[in-house]
């Protein structure tokens, strides 16, 4: 069976899915309009819709919320904790169906969907942990006058706006904190992804979440449903993840009811190469740093700094295993690398490389995007990449993978700060005490030492600079959704 034939069998397997918004316990048809498709990225074709929600369906939602706060608030601790377990439990009990649904939606690789249905559950697991654990302080003032409580609180209904890259890892890294802290939620999915979300929707309902602690919706009218939900002073917070662009939009807009933001925004992570790495190590991670989604991570390494000394032996090593890689459907399970989100995409990838190119860059491997079904662009890798070249300077967002090169550690650093993001950085050197010390040099709220991967919900992830504001995961996740409440009492 050849690939369009093996496509039209997967889709006809698998049916055309529909959903409705998903709102105080119940599946509602939107107001918005016409349904919303969903396009499978390995064939460009359609596989489902999803209601558009209207401003008052929003607005619907906002109030399904705020009539469940106080119940939810209220909710022993424990019992939330076991709730959100057994959300973890369900996830993972459904990892094949789930990981098949975001490579269907998403395009990605099914190896990299059943890690990342993997990492999602484990915000559940994490935050059913931390539910138990918010406490509090009991100090007394320095002048002996009074005591000093501090108590979290539920900050309140909370809008969750997700990208469509980790459609599943994104909503669970953002409700589960939500909803360990006692708030209720909003979510948004992308219109690209939705399909995900409301699937999560089903296993939180399954698990006992009760109606209107988590409301779904999709809008093709993102701006104005989001803007009405910004100015309904009854959303107490926004965590947003997305473009750094659209971060600054919401911003203005929650400044008007001074909406808490927390905001994980856009990247442009540089991977720095001394010259005592090990080679090998360093190409390891960078597939780890690079491909994973196929590039469509904020995390991704985007610029590739490499000691000029080490530079041709690490090229020549990436470039064979970016070549090697298969690129196929990603629901196929013999295909490393899947196809971009959309065409727009793909075609942005290739002005990028057609730039660098014309500025002096040499291709190793890929490219060209090929003729063909499906939004497809083959791994890349570029050497020589000038300076002034637009790669260096954007948000990729694919399988791109441009080098350049450095003499000294000063310039190393100078490099890989020469950016308005500030979300991670990657190095390898053989010296932990060089490490340890460019780490700490490096302008970004997260730094990978000699590995290619960080994400953990255990650890705080979040940028600095243009990348963002606040943190998800670790202890921080959950007081994002708090408000610290000082009582002074005197006994």
């Amino acid at each position: 069976m050849n690939a369009p034939d093996q496509n039209m069998a997967h889709e006809q397997n698998t049916g055309a899915q529909y959903r409705k918004l998903w709102i105080a316990g119940d599946w509602r048809q939107g107001q918005g309009g016409y349904p919303i498709p969903v396009i499978d990225p390995s064939t460009g074709r359609e596989i489902g819709h999803v209601d558009d929600a209207s401003v008052s369906d929003a607005l619907e939602a906002v109030s399904a919320a705020q009539d469940a706060l106080a119940s939810w608030s209220a909710t022993a601790p424990r019992e939330k904790s076991e709730i959100l377990r057994r959300c973890f439990d369900i996830m993972m009990q459904r990892k094949a169906e789930l990981a098949h649904l975001i490579s269907l939606e998403n395009g990605k690789s099914l190896k990299d969907a059943q890690g990342e249905v993997s990492y999602a559950a484990e915000f559940f697991r994490w935050f059913a942990e931390e539910a138990v654990r918010l406490n509090g302080e009991l100090n007394t003032a320095p002048s002996g006058s009074n005591r000093i409580i501090v108590i979290h609180q539920p900050i309140g209904v909370s809008l969750l706006i997700t990208p469509w890259n980790f459609p599943a890892a994104m909503a669970t890294r953002k409700i589960a904190p939500a909803l360990a802290a006692g708030c209720t939620c909003v979510l948004k999915p992308a219109t690209e992804t939705p399909l995900t979300a409301y699937a999560l929707a089903d296993i939180c309902t399954e698990a006992g979440v009760p109606s209107g602690v988590i409301n779904v919706l999709t809008t093709a009218r993102a701006g104005k449903t989001v803007s009405a939900m910004l100015h309904d002073p009854r959303i107490r917070k926004l965590s947003f993840t997305g473009s750094t662009e659209v971060g600054r939009l919401l911003l203005r807009e929650a400044a008007d009811c001074v909406v808490s933001c927390s905001m994980e925004l856009g990247g442009n992570a540089p991977f720095v190469v001394f010259e005592d790495a090990d080679i090998d190590a360093a190409v390891e991670g960078a597939m780890i740093a690079k491909m994973r989604n196929g590039g469509e991570a904020c995390t991704a390494a985007n610029r590739f700094i490499v000691h000029s000394y080490v530079a041709e032996h690490f090229s020549k090593a990436l470039s064979e295993h970016m070549s090697a890689l298969k690129v196929g459907p990603g629901y196929d399970a013999q295909s490393d690398c899947g196809p971009l989100i959309n065409a727009e995409a793909v075609e942005r990838m290739g002005e990028l490389v057609a730039d660098a190119v014309q500025r002096g860059a040499r291709v190793l491997t890929g490219g060209r995007a090929a003729d063909g079904q499906g939004f497809y662009f083959p791994p890349t890798v570029l050497t020589d990449v000038a300076k002034d070249a637009e790669i260096g300077s954007v948000e990729i967002f694919g399988p791109v993978a441009p080098i350049a090169t450095f003499t000294t550690e000063e310039e190393a650093i100078e490099m890989a700060n020469d950016t308005e993001y500030g979300l991670i950085s990657y190095i390898y050197t053989g010296d932990f005490a060089r490490g340890l010390r460019v780490s700490e040099k490096m302008e970004s709220g997260m730094v990978a030492l000699n590995r290619g991967l960080v994400s953990d919900p255990a650890a705080p992830f979040g940028g600095s600079k243009q990348s963002g504001l606040g943190r998800e995961g670790s202890h921080h996740g959950i007081r994002e959704f708090c408000e610290v409440k000082y009582i002074a009492a005197s006994w």
